[in-house]
């Protein structure tokens, strides 16, 4: 394993997914959407725990007034979630994505700081275009903004918050959006696309110089992305499935990346969280959902 890899916790998560870093709480949480358990990793002291769910959470939010986080769930619903010892409990669902769309599923989502929620949905057969991209804002109404996509994933702001990334990783392709105050978007356009040796663009994030991290599904690394999408630099793990990333710590100078275990029997830290050196590259602050209390 390289020097700047390590690996924190074999969780042999089957499909570990949306890391959150949660700075009240000084850990790092993450999904495994295909083995229905949410994960805690505590950054000081390294405690782990785990929560099993029923109806599989695909991502994880905090909320603004402090009171637990939101969630997307496998079911397309949108609810708030608290974590208590030994138990996940659901108090209250916001919203119902693609109700129209029974074969989708939720699949990755971003607080913005204007604490709007970016949700993607994808056909959970990952075979139809039936998947999109929605927009939940704080009071409670939600809009379809983008449409057509196998596998939607990774959304991720820039540091003023003027573009916005999404991708569809079935097509390789990660796409740019111009964001205005408002919450419109507009001006689409391929931002970065992978060629077949690189696997696919899944989730990603965006550092304080306006680098893109990316983790490459198949491709076993993530890379970062200079704002015009040239490829800066690239971190190669012991898997092959990597899936997503975050930065995290008081100074947000440490980067956390999922992986994935479903599908490779033989690769022992398949499904692990890793801890990759960012080089001196510093995160952003995680949106929350909601407006703040006062």
């Amino acid at each position: 394993m390289p020097q700047e890899v390590r690996c924190v916790w074999p969780a042999r998560a089957l499909l570990g997914e949306g890391p959150l870093w949660a700075p009240g709480q000084g850990a790092v949480f993450f999904v495994d959407i295909h083995g229905s358990r949410i994960l805690r990793h505590g950054l000081d002291d390294g405690s782990q725990a785990d929560w099993a769910l029923e109806d599989a959470a695909c991502w994880l939010v905090e909320c603004a007034d402090g009171d637990g986080f939101i969630a997307g769930l496998r079911s397309r619903r949108v609810v708030r979630l608290r974590l208590e010892p030994g138990r996940a409990v659901i108090a209250g669902e916001l919203a119902r994505i693609d109700p129209d769309r029974p074969g989708n599923r939720l699949n990755d989502a971003k607080a913005d700081a204007q604490g709007r929620l970016w949700i993607g949905s994808m056909d959970d057969g990952e075979e139809a275009p039936s998947g999109a991209f929605h927009r939940l804002d704080p009071d409670g109404s939600i809009a379809r903004v983008d449409d057509g996509y196998t596998v939607a994933n990774g959304p991720a702001l820039s540091p003023d918050g003027r573009t916005l990334y999404h991708t569809d990783s079935a097509a390789r392709t990660i796409h740019a959006f111009d964001l205005d105050g408002a919450g419109r978007l507009s001006g689409k356009r391929a931002h970065i696309r992978f060629a077949e040796a690189d696997g696919y663009p899944d989730g990603m994030t965006c550092d304080a110089e306006g680098g893109l991290w990316v983790a490459h599904w198949d491709g076993g690394r993530v890379s970062r992305f200079r704002p015009d999408g040239t490829l800066d630099r690239a971190i190669k793990l012991p898997v092959s499935r990597v899936t997503s990333c975050v930065f995290a710590g008081p100074a947000l100078d440490r980067l956390f990346v999922t992986t994935a275990a479903h599908g490779r029997p033989d690769e022992p830290l398949a499904g692990a969280l890793f801890e990759c050196d960012p080089s001196g590259v510093r995160g952003l602050p995680p949106g929350r959902f909601g407006h703040p209390p006062g």
